[in-house]
């Protein structure tokens, strides 16, 4: 957890947001933090943790996107020696050395099933048992969670445990994004930029241009005030004249005249089969000098492309050509078709 860093802004959603969590921590109960990436929820646990009874105690950090479903409970939880492969000697977990204190756990959605119903006993009872041994520890925990899913909808559709989301949300602190903090850019540009320019040795802060001032305030920032802050010190890294009010903003550091292109998807999406291609249809002749030849072979080239459109079943050919099965048969042996056709 960055420790230098701070909250700063003064649109009425922030400062909201940032009350409420002052008024929580006091309190020793469970706390959910929601929000977008980039928007401070580490700020939040660390405000929650500061301003509690446990400030003196350890806060205690576990991202539980970063480990593998098979770890994610001994991390949690700790384990004994020989309890699984690769167990050498006994570990702590994360909630023993967080006793006394505050552990925060962040991407909580995607904690696995069996790993949220240990959780819920820990938080219910204080006790946790390490993997491998029989015997409970007692420890004192406060817990704060973080995510930016939305828990309720995980919880109805049976991926998230409803009874646990009812444990961990005492108190929920939903922190607003970045596009809905009026006035705040501005600010936190000016905060980001004079730190970035004081620490390259710029004699003055110059400031922004109107155009540029106005290029970020336009901007979606997904990534919130994480990605601001890396533009911000970009733009200043990158810029030449310091004496000069900065003007040039890059919002994509990949942008490039030699980019790489993007790798075509391993799956491709299926082909359309090709449509089925209709029987070939006669030619007819327009210059003969032989009528009834010529009628011979035009009768016979329409009896095979009939056939062959209906797959030589004579009585859907006869149905086709108008003809009686009696008639087509006549036909047929005219023409010597029989063999090539069914009954």
């Amino acid at each position: 957890m960055e420790r230098e860093a701070q909250f700063i802004g003064q649109s009425t959603a922030f400062l909201d947001a940032v009350e409420r969590a002052s008024r929580a921590a006091a309190l020793n109960r469970p706390v959910l933090v929601i929000g977008e990436r980039g928007t401070g929820k580490e700020l939040v646990a660390e405000r929650l943790h500061r301003l509690s009874g446990r400030w003196s105690g350890p806060l205690i950090t576990l991202n539980c996107a970063a480990l593998p479903e098979t770890l994610i409970e001994a991390e949690l939880f700790g384990h004994e020696a020989g309890a699984f492969t690769g167990a050498t000697k006994a570990r702590a977990g994360r909630f023993e050395e967080a006793d006394g204190g505050t552990l925060f756990l962040d991407e909580l959605a995607t904690l696995s099933m069996a790993a949220q119903e240990r959780l819920l006993r820990a938080v219910e009872y204080g006790e946790v048992t390490r993997i491998g041994s029989s015997r409970a520890l007692r420890v004192d925990v406060r817990i704060v969670a973080a995510t930016n899913e939305h828990l309720p909808a995980l919880a109805d559709s049976g991926r998230f445990r409803a009874d646990l989301l009812d444990r961990l949300s005492f108190e929920v602190i939903t922190l607003p994004p970045l596009r809905a903090r009026e006035g705040d850019i501005p600010v936190l540009a000016e905060h980001f930029g004079r730190r970035m320019a004081a620490e390259i040795g710029w004699p003055r802060w110059p400031g922004f241009s109107a155009r540029a001032a106005g290029t970020l305030d336009d901007h979606p920032w997904p990534g919130n005030v994480r990605e601001l802050r890396n533009v911000i010190e970009r733009a200043v890294y990158r810029w030449d004249l310091p004496e000069q009010p900065i003007d040039e903003i890059a919002f994509d550091p990949f942008a490039s005249p030699w980019r790489i292109a993007s790798p075509k998807p391993a799956l491709a999406a299926p082909l359309p089969l090709p449509a089925p291609q209709p029987a070939p249809q006669p030619t007819i002749m327009l210059d003969c000098d032989d009528l009834r030849a010529a009628c011979h072979a035009h009768e016979r080239a329409l009896l095979e492309a009939a056939l062959a459109r209906c797959r030589f079943n004579q009585r859907a050919t006869a149905t086709a050509l108008r003809l009686t099965y009696d008639q087509l048969r006549h036909a047929l042996r005219r023409h010597d078709l029989l063999e090539k056709s069914a009954g």
